[in-house]
C-alpha cells in the first residue's frame, strides 16, 4: 500500500504514523508547493507540487498518484480540502481513494460564516457572530455583545490575521488591517468571491477544548476525543490533556452524526459555564491529533484497515482521559 499525503507541511508526526502502519511493504509520500518543508525529510517520497489554485494541480496529482500506484490521498490542510472534494472520481479512475467528505460539508467548514449558520440551525451553542462591521457596531452599541470582541478572517486557518479588538478604536483600526492582511496571504483565494472578508465574534469566556471526531468512511461516528488546551502558540496547541468532560463530548458525538464526515474531523470547542459553545469545524486530521493518538487513538490505521476492507477494532477509537502531552521541537537535517 502506498499513501500520499498532500499539503503535508510541518506534519512529520503523520508520516511517521503511516510508516508504521505499511512499512515495508508500502510507501509514504507527501507533496507541498514548497519544499522547505521538515515532513519532506521523513518521507520515502517528496514531491513539489503546483499552487492549490494552479489550474495544473488536479491533473499534477492524480498523474502522481496514477504513476506512484497511490492507494490513499490524505490532505493535511483546509484550503486543499474542497478543490479534493470535487475532483474526487478523478482519482477514483486512477485506483486512488481520496480520504475527504462532500464539498458542501468542505465549504461549510472553510467559511467561518457558514460554520456558525450551520451551527445555529443544528441547535449548537455558537458565540454571536456578525457579518459586518456595521452590525458588529449595532451590536455593541445596544448591549446585545460587549468588547472585546474576535476579528477574523472568514475563511481562515492557523491564526492568521485573527486579532482582539478591545474598545471601539481597535475595532475599526483591526477591521482595515485584517482586511488587507487576507489580501496578502493565500486567504485571499478562498475570499475572493465574497464582499465580507472578515467576521466579528463574541470572546467567551471560558476553557478552550479541542475535540477529534472521528467517523467511519461511510460517515458514520464512531467516537470522539475531548482534549483541554494548557498552552497555544500561533494557531496550534502546544500542550493539552485528555479529559472526561461529558457536556463536550455528547456534542461532539451528536456533530458527528449530523455532519456525516469523513475520517477525521478538528474540532474546537468552550466550556463556559458548564456550558459547550462549538467554534470551528476543521474536516481533517487537526495539529491536536498527536494528542489523541498518544493517549490511545490510531485514525490512521483505522483508515488503512477500511481501506482493505477490515473492520477496526473499537480500541483505535479510544484514548485513555488524563494523558498530559507535550509537542517538541526537534531539529532535522535534509537529507
Amino acid at each position: 500500500m502506498n499513501v500520499l499525503l498532500t499539503s503535508v507541511g510541518r506534519r512529520a508526526y503523520m508520516v511517521k504514523y503511516f510508516k508504521e502502519l505499511i512499512k515495508p511493504e508500502g510507501e509514504v509520500h507527501v507533496c507541498n508547493s514548497d519544499d522547505m518543508t521538515v515532513a519532506f525529510q521523513y518521507a520515502d517520497k517528496a514531491v513539489v507540487s503546483p499552487l492549490i489554485y494552479s489550474d495544473d494541480y488536479i491533473p499534477f496529482l492524480v498523474d502522481y498518484c496514477k504513476n506512484n500506484h497511490i492507494n490513499i490521498l490524505i490532505s493535511l490542510f483546509d484550503i486543499d480540502l474542497y478543490i479534493l472534494a470535487k475532483n474526487k472520481s478523478r482519482f477514483e479512475d486512477v485506483g486512488t481513494t481520496v480520504i475527504v467528505s462532500e464539498p458542501e460539508l468542505i465549504e461549510k467548514c472553510n467559511d467561518k460564516w457558514g460554520t456558525y449558520l450551520f451551527l445555529k440551525d443544528n441547535a449548537f451553542n455558537v458565540p454571536k457572530t456578525y457579518l459586518s462591521l456595521e452590525s458588529v457596531m449595532k451590536a455593541l452599541k445596544s448591549g446585545e455583545i460587549k468588547y472585546p470582541v474576535i476579528v477574523k478572517p472568514r475563511f481562515g486557518c492557523g491564526s492568521i490575521a485573527l486579532s482582539v479588538a478591545d474598545d471601539e478604536k481597535d475595532l475599526l483600526y483591526l477591521y482595515e488591517k485584517d482586511t488587507k492582511a487576507v489580501s496578502r496571504t493565500y486567504l485571499k483565494y478562498e475570499s475572493a468571491s465574497v464582499d465580507e472578508k472578515i467576521i466579528f465574534q463574541e470572546m467567551l469566556d471560558g476553557q478552550e477544548y479541542g475535540v477529534d471526531i472521528m467517523n467511519d468512511l461511510s460517515g458514520n461516528v464512531q467516537n470522539a476525543v475531548v482534549k483541554k488546551k494548557i498552552a497555544m502558540r500561533a494557531g496550534e496547541t502546544d500542550i493539552a490533556q485528555t479529559v472526561d468532560e461529558p457536556s463536550i463530548y455528547k456534542e461532539a458525538l451528536r456533530l458527528g452524526s449530523i455532519t456525516h464526515h469523513i475520517g477525521n474531523m478538528d474540532c474546537d470547542f468552550f466550556l463556559v459555564d458548564g456550558v459547550p459553545y462549538v467554534l470551528e469545524l476543521n474536516a481533517r486530521f487537526g495539529g491536536g491529533y498527536p494528542f489523541s493518538h498518544v493517549a490511545g487513538c490510531n485514525m490512521p490505521k483505522a483508515i488503512v484497515q477500511w481501506y482493505n476492507g477490515e473492520t477496526p477494532d473499537r480500541s483505535l477509537f479510544e484514548a485513555k482521559t488524563g494523558v498530559l502531552t507535550f509537542k517538541e521541537l526537534e531539529m532535522t537535517c535534509r537529507k
